[in-house]
């Protein structure tokens, strides 16, 4: 078992200063496993629903008689199965002296964090819980976690075709079971053609013209899945950055399929072997690094652009913290350089620091302020902001 020992401690954490937290993650990333290690580990008393088991949803028929005498911290998984419980949770939360605090678990929709931020405005705090990382698995497993993606069940499958077996499965029933469950409608077919197409897109900038051309409906549509599928945290959308330097910015975002594990199922590519010769090869690299640097810098979500002009200069990743600005180039080379693209980006963003993540094996400076790290040596030579 791979320990969750972040995403554990910034949960405990959470616990101490608001009487709810919710863990959102996509299905089986791991929420029911964080929750009961957390348990496991926390002195004190502790209470479990879930509510896909009939005899909890059966306890929980009279949520108030159920919830409001127990004690310690009360966990309630798939809680978007029961939306009422937010006005319960409410009145509970507001207790004075607060007896129980509440860990509950969903997968993430526009309906339960609008439900819950509605409900327990002030009382709730979410934390996402992604797939593995470098930080837990090891730098030395890295192309095991770029090909396979760091849900547990792909990572953790005794081999490659196993690992794929799983992700079309996963694939399948998040289309015709789990979607439907968090209220949307669009049929399931027509989502995983727009799953493929985006599959086909990854590390592109949105064009929704093109999409609604394919599909045969309005920008607005093809829009709404796109957003659909960002909820539910299976696809991330980093936006652009755009200031007024004098030079004609690009203002709409960049298309990344959440998971590597689950854009080489959709892309139908299942070895380092293929990757290595597959046009998207490069992109899909593109996109785990990406994600392992947010990870290991503590990037907020709301913090991530990308940066392109019309003229051509852009940059993979920009994070701006406050007056602080860093700025990350990934390159699938063992020998990375500096190009006038990535001076443009040092003058025109003002950036502190510029890192060049590389397939290289050392981590050498390139100039002022530019420094080429190695995928290897990202968990030693990238300091969290």
């Amino acid at each position: 078992m791979i320990s969750r020992r972040k995403d554990r401690s910034a949960t405990t954490a959470l616990l101490t200063r608001y009487p709810v937290v919710g863990i959102v993650g996509a299905r089986q990333v791991g929420k029911t496993t964080l929750a009961r290690e957390l348990l496991r580990r926390k002195p004190g008393a502790a209470s479990y629903f879930d509510l896909e088991d009939p005899e909890d949803l059966a306890r929980l028929s009279d949520p108030m008689l159920a919830l409001k005498d127990l004690r310690g911290v009360i966990v309630i998984d798939e809680i978007q199965r029961k939306p009422e419980l937010f006005n319960i949770l409410r009145v509970l939360a507001d207790r004075r002296p607060l007896p129980a605090r509440f860990l509950i678990l969903g997968s993430a929709s526009p309906d339960l964090i609008r439900q819950g931020s509605q409900s327990l405005a002030g009382r709730v705090h979410y934390h996402e819980l992604q797939g593995f990382s470098l930080d837990e698995i090891g730098a030395a497993q890295a192309d095991r976690l770029w090909v396979r993606g760091g849900f547990p069940r792909s990572y953790l499958a005794s081999s490659n075709s196993a690992s794929m077996e799983w992700r079309r499965s996963f694939i399948g029933t998040f289309l015709e079971r789990d979607l439907p469950q968090l209220g949307v409608s669009i049929r399931s077919t027509t989502l995983r053609r727009f799953w493929m197409m985006l599959a086909h897109y990854h590390g592109q900038v949105w064009n929704s013209s093109e999409f609604a051309r394919s599909f045969g409906v309005a920008d607005t549509t093809v829009r709404n899945y796109l957003d659909l599928l960002t909820n539910a945290l299976v696809v991330r959308q980093l936006p652009a950055w755009h200031e007024n330097i004098g030079k004609r910015q690009v203002k709409a975002p960049k298309i990344y399929i959440a998971d590597s594990g689950i854009l080489h199922a959709l892309l139908n590519v299942s070895s380092k072997r293929d990757l290595d010769g597959h046009p998207k090869g490069g992109a899909s690299w593109e996109g785990f690094v990406l994600g392992q640097v947010i990870r290991q810098l503590g990037a907020r979500p709301e913090e991530c652009y990308f940066w392109a002009t019309h003229s051509g200069a852009e940059l993979d990743l920009l994070i701006v913290r406050g007056k602080k600005r860093i700025g990350v180039e990934i390159k699938r080379t063992v020998s990375p350089r500096m190009t006038p693209s990535m001076k443009s980006a040092l003058a025109d963003l003002r950036l502190q620091r510029l890192y060049i993540i590389s397939a290289g094996e050392k981590a050498y400076p390139l100039g002022r302020r530019v420094d080429a790290v190695p995928l290897s040596r990202l968990l030693s030579n990238l300091e969290p902001l």
